[in-house]
Order: C-alpha cells, then structure tokens, then sequence
C-alpha cells in the first residue's frame, strides 16, 4: 500500500466510530424528501468539526450543503443522500450514502494536505433523491459550477461498478367523461375508466415493440366509486424509462399517442401532466469506475461486474451529463436482497453495513487521490467525458 493509501485508511479509522454514529442517528430518524433537516444538520456539524467550510442552504434547497476543504483546484466531489422512503425508512440506505462521502471527504482532504497539494475536495449534501430530483432543482442553480468530477456509493446486496441507470419520465394520465347510472342510463355516459383501461391495453400491446432495455409500469390512481356509477373521472400514473435519452423521447410520444387513442375510443378528454421531476439516463466514466473496481478489491469489497445494466433511476444520471462522474455500488449484505425492503433496511443498520460504509469511503478517497496525483488518469476521465458528450451530440 502507498504511503498515501496507509493516510487514507488511518483517516477512515480515526473517523469510524463518529461515522457509524452519525450512520445509525439518520437510520433511526428517517426524514423524506425535502424534509431531512436532522440528518442535514447533523452532517453538518461534523464537517464543520473536521475543519470543512460549508455553505448551507445551498442551491436554493434548504437541506441541501456544500462543504469545501483544500485550496486550488482541481475540485473533485463526493455526493451525498440522506432521504428516506415513505414507511420502510432508510431501506434504500441513504445513511450509508452521506457518511462514506463524508468519510472520503474528509480522508482525501488530510491526504492532500500532508503531502502538501494543490486541490479541493467537496462533500455536497443532495436532498430527496427518491423521486422528488433534489439534484435536478440544484444544477439548475449551478450546484456543480467549479466542480471537475463527481462520485457516490449507493449500498447493494454486492459490490459493483456503475452499470448505467435509465431515464425516467413520470406522468400522470386523467380521462374526463360524463356520469350516469350504470344500469337505467348507461348510453348517456362517457365512461373514463374504460379511457383508463384502454390505455393500459394500449401500453400492454406496445411492449412487444419496445427495446429490452426500456421500461413501461403504471398504477390506476383514481377508477370510480361504486359499480352503478359510471366514472365521470378516471386516472393513472405512469413510469417511462430507458437507457438512451432519445429513445426516451421517442417513446413519451408513443405514450401520448396511445392516451389519445383511448380518449377517442371513449369520447373523453384527455389531460397528461408531468410528476416529480424527470431524471436522465446516467454516463458511467469508465476510467473512474475501473478505478474503483481496484481500490474497492484493495479495501476488501470484493467488487463484481455483473452481466446487466442497471434498471432503475437517479438524479445522479442529471449530474453524470454535466461532469465526468460514476454512481458505483457497495455490498451491506452476504446473500441476495431486494433493495426498499424490510431486509434492506435491518442490513443498512447492521454493523457489517458500517463496515462495508467504511470500506467504501477509503476506496473512493482513494480513487479521488488518484485523480489529484496522475494527471494522465486525470485526462482520461475527461476524455471519456467528451467522447460521451459527442456521442450523445451525435444522436440529437
């Protein structure tokens, strides 16, 4: 190990037991969304105890921060979650998320400043991940204005680079028609959960057609009261995904146009609002994550590539198309668990998942001291960035 990496692992061990503490106190205290004023807090505390700067609100979130430590650039940032979800809490483990950003945070900072380097490291305080795009609302205030490059560890049931995540558009569907009784009127009403159902119908035979890779699921919201009502007012919600941004957009037409088609069948009207915030498809750097790959085996991860892409969506996808970045993950449990379960959540609170937090933060200091120290790893990350970008320019 180098001399630098020995700092590191001493840092993360000088700091563990206030990490796992500050670890437990947010997964005892869920916060949702927009909402995480204790766990904000907290972490800003402790930065502030370990001699970080920090800027709070930030970027018009009231829970969100900016800690800064170093001198000069480059700036190299660790992104921290810290939301919960509703009713099964920190089963995504977001408490995990903020303490090994902050735990590399402050280790790459000491690290730099012994051998006497140029460079600042940022721990960034990112609100409402689930769902809500906490990081959409803060690029759109320049969050990551003078940031060079961005990394995060979400906890897995494994360890693994980042695979990619897919594009989400959230949409709301509302059909409009007339009531009547259904059994001494029903031709004098327009029925809109027929429009509803239509839909789904219509969404089902499209995803024959549909890439592998993309991801259509809906709910119905709002159908009716009683059977002998016909519904004046039905309505859905839907999740569209895919890796490939413009796909994504080919494919939001496609759903409009099936939403009309059931409006016309049904002689309803016919009203689509967007939900939440919509989240790009993320770039996974392939220099930063085949960097992690090595410190996270050096750590005692044990990393894996698995065969498939990854699924599901972030706002981090947002951040990855603005500054080279990567979203990797870090295994808190020994077998195979689904993530926003009870399981997840007892395995984010278990000790064996603050040491694995732990781990992770010495492996992407470790990946950020890189970054600082070798300026052709340096220029690689940011030539696979441009590469991404031209290509992405390319399909526009």
């Amino acid at each position: 190990m180098t001399t630098a990496g020995v700092e590191i692992k001493r840092n993360i061990a000088k700091h563990a037991s206030q990490l796992e503490s500050l670890a437990m106190k947010i997964h005892r205290n869920p916060e949702l969304g927009f909402e995480e004023k204790k766990a904000c807090a907290w972490q800003v505390q402790l930065l502030r105890k370990w001699g970080f700067g920090v800027r709070t609100p930030f970027a018009g979130l009231s829970t969100a921060y900016k800690a800064a430590g170093g001198r000069g650039g480059p700036v190299f940032c660790f992104m921290a979650e810290y939301d919960a979800l509703p009713e099964v809490g920190h089963a995504c483990g977001h408490n995990l998320i903020c303490t090994a950003a902050m735990g590399a945070g402050a280790a790459l900072r000491d690290a730099l400043k012994r051998d006497k380097l140029p460079g600042t490291v940022v721990v960034m305080g990112t609100p409402a991940e689930e769902s809500k795009g906490g990081k959409v609302l803060m690029l759109e205030k320049g969050a990551l204005k003078g940031i060079d490059a961005a990394m995060m560890a979400h906890p897995s049931w494994r360890t693994v680079p980042d695979t990619g995540c897919t594009a989400v558009r959230r949409i709301d569907v509302t059909f409009k028609g007339v009531s009547a009784h259904a059994a001494a009127a029903p031709e004098k009403a327009k029925n809109a959960l027929d429009a509803v159902m239509l839909h789904f119908a219509g969404v089902n035979a499209w995803r024959q057609q549909l890439p592998e890779s993309a991801r259509v699921h809906g709910v119905v919201v709002e159908g009716g009261i009683v059977p002998n009502i016909i519904p004046d007012l039905a309505s859905c919600r839907f999740f569209v995904r895919s890796p490939d941004d413009a796909v994504l957009e080919t494919m939001i037409d496609r759903f409009v146009n099936i939403a009309k088609g059931a409006a016309m069948m049904t002689d309803t009207e016919l009203e689509i609002n967007p939900w939440l915030e919509p989240y790009r498809a993320r770039w996974p750097n392939k220099p930063l994550n085949e960097a992690f790959i090595d410190a996270a085996g050096r750590a005692g991860l044990k990393p894996v590539v698995p065969n498939q892409p990854g699924r599901g969506s972030t706002d981090f996808g947002d951040v990855s198309q603005v500054v080279p970045g990567v979203h990797v993950y870090f295994g808190i449990a020994k077998k195979e668990i689904p993530g926003h379960s009870i399981a997840f959540l007892k395995a984010a609170g278990s000790a064996y998942g603050r040491k694995q937090m732990l781990r992770t933060a010495e492996a992407m200091a470790k990946v950020g001291y890189r970054y600082f120290t070798d300026a052709a790893f340096r220029k690689s990350v940011h030539d696979d960035f441009k590469e991404r970008v031209k290509g992405a320019g390319s399909r526009a």
